[in-house]
Order: structure tokens, then sequence, then C-alpha cells
């Protein structure tokens, strides 16, 4: 009886993507705490649901969560499917009717997600899951054309999360990654977010009036206001089509038979880890302290393999 109701008000939450402890509570015959009770098991299982006290307050579920690709073997999809239609002989749930028709309509539609314009196409999935970032994009799209505002739960470079809401205006897509360009409520001016740095994106129902831009507002030097490092590197031959890709070959230059680089980047968590993917390929000639960084990060990981291999 428990893990029916739970699974009634998942996809209630699914479904109107908002609701009221209340409400749910008349609604599937049990107390207000139990469904509170059942809601903080359901987050502890990793579902982003949010419980927001108050006369507007009430549970909800970002837009942009849908049940993960693989949740279910077809087997246990199933006897998931046998379960609703068992529970709706019971009841006519209207709820339910619909949680089963996303679930047979998902199953069958189940795929990447490419989007394709004039001549354009655009996989916008990354590798390991093709989802997450195409749902976001979606829902960014429709809120940009509609003009609607979003409450977002953003992760900041240190780790830091903050609760916004934005006024999207613009999609970027630079260097294989995507960003919004919207207005921040919270600070007051516009920002530029990052799609993967997005946890969470919930409607919240207000429609905004569109500020007037032209493209020299629109910061697409997006390092301007965060520490950058002049970066010189030596890139081997074999690495040369790694290399073209992330620096771009406007930045790479032969000299002596030898291949070199010398760039300007984001002196963030994401530079090293991005190096040392290359492998042996590319070499931090400048400036050394980078270098040694490189080499002091390297060095970590070969001492991890070599334990694991020892034990």
């Amino acid at each position: 009886m428990k893990y029916e109701i739970m699974i009634k008000i998942l996809f209630a939450l699914l479904t109107k993507r908002k609701v009221s402890a209340s409400a749910l509570a008349k609604e599937y015959g049990v107390s207000i705490r139990s469904v509170y009770r059942y809601v903080d098991e359901m987050t502890i299982s990793g579902i982003p649901i949010d419980v927001t006290r108050g006369a507007a307050g009430g549970i909800s579920i970002p837009d942009n969560f849908k049940l993960p690709k693989g949740l279910l073997t077809k087997e246990e999809y199933a006897r998931t499917v046998e379960a609703i239609l068992a529970m709706l002989e019971q009841t006519h749930d209207s709820v339910l009717e619909n949680a089963l028709e996303k679930l047979t309509s998902e199953m069958k539609t189940e795929k990447f997600d490419l989007s394709v314009s004039g001549n354009i196409l655009v996989d916008s999935g990354t590798w390991g899951d093709e989802r997450k970032i195409s749902e976001k994009l979606s829902l960014l799209s429709q809120a940009t054309e509609n003009r609607e505002a979003l409450a977002i739960e953003y992760v900041d470079r240190t780790g830091g999360t903050t609760k916004r809401v934005i006024h999207p205006h613009l999609l970027i897509y630079k260097q294989s990654i995507w960003y919004v360009w919207a207005y921040c409520t919270l600070r007051g001016e516009f920002r530029t977010f990052r799609l993967g740095r997005m946890r969470t994106i919930t409607k919240t129902g207000e429609i905004f009036e569109r500020k007037p831009f032209s493209r020299e507002d629109i910061p697409l030097n997006f390092w301007r206001n965060e520490k950058v490092i002049e970066v010189k590197f030596e890139i081997a031959k074999e690495t040369l089509p790694y290399a073209e890709d992330w620096l771009s070959v406007d930045n790479i230059y032969e000299e002596n038979g030898r291949h070199y680089a010398e760039v300007v980047l984001p002196d963030d968590e994401a530079l090293i880890p991005t190096i040392l993917s290359a492998g042996a390929g590319i070499t931090v000639l400048s400036p050394l302290s980078l270098a040694e960084k490189v080499r002091q990060r390297a060095e970590k990981i070969s001492a991890l393999y070599q334990n694991n291999i020892q034990s």
C-alpha cells in the first residue's frame, strides 16, 4: 500500500509539477504527515522533490525532471505497467492514467535527441548521458520563446548553490558548451549561465517583459570576469586533431618541425583534467607553475592505479 501511494504521488508530481500536501493526502486517503514522510523517502532515493511551506507553497518537482533512461529493465517496466493497470481496475485515477500513457510513450520514443535547423544538425546530448542536457535545452528554448520566467538551482565553480529566478533571453552555443543569457532577478542584471550547472529548472508561471538588447551587449567572452592564464603548449603530431578541436587551428603553429599553441584559457578546475586527457600528447611549456600542477596531478593518478594494481 505504501509503495502504491508513493508511485501515485510521484506520477501526480510528474503530471502537475506542483501539488499541495493536503490535496495529496485527501486524494490517497492518508495523513499529511504520511505524505511528507513518503516525499522524504523519495527525496533520499534521488528524486529532486522540493517542499515549500506557506500559503503559496506546496510539493513540487522541477520541470526538467523525467524518469531517467534505463531506470527500469524490460521486465521491471512490464511489472510496473501491470501494477498500474491493476490499480486502475480498482479506481479510475486520472493521474495513474496519465502515468501509464507517459510510460508507454516514453518506452516507444526513447532515443538520442537530435535537433535540425536548416542545414545544421545538433546532437545536444553528452557522452554517457544523451537526455539531460537535451531536456534542459528544450525547456530553456521554450521559455525563451514564450518569455517564461524560470526558477533555477545553480551550482557555481566553487560548488556553492543558489536558487534564483531568471528571464531567459538567448541561448548560446560556444566551444561545445550551451549557455543561456538571462536577466537574473537575484543580482538585478544580465548574467550568462551554463546549462550543465543548472541542477533544477522550474517554470514559475510568470511571463516577463523582454528587455531590448543588441549583439554588442552579449558578453561572448565569458572569461572576462574570471581568472585566466596565458599558456604555451607543445603538441605531438598524433595529438593534433584533439588539440585543434580544443584550442582551434588558428592558435596552433609549426616551428622547426614541431607544433605549438599559445592561448589564453580560463584558469579553472577543468583546465588540468583537459590537459591530462591528451595523455603525453600535450606538454605545458609555460607557465612553469601550471606545468608543475599538471605533473603533481599525474603523479597522484599514477599512484592511485599503482596502489590498485598492488592490492
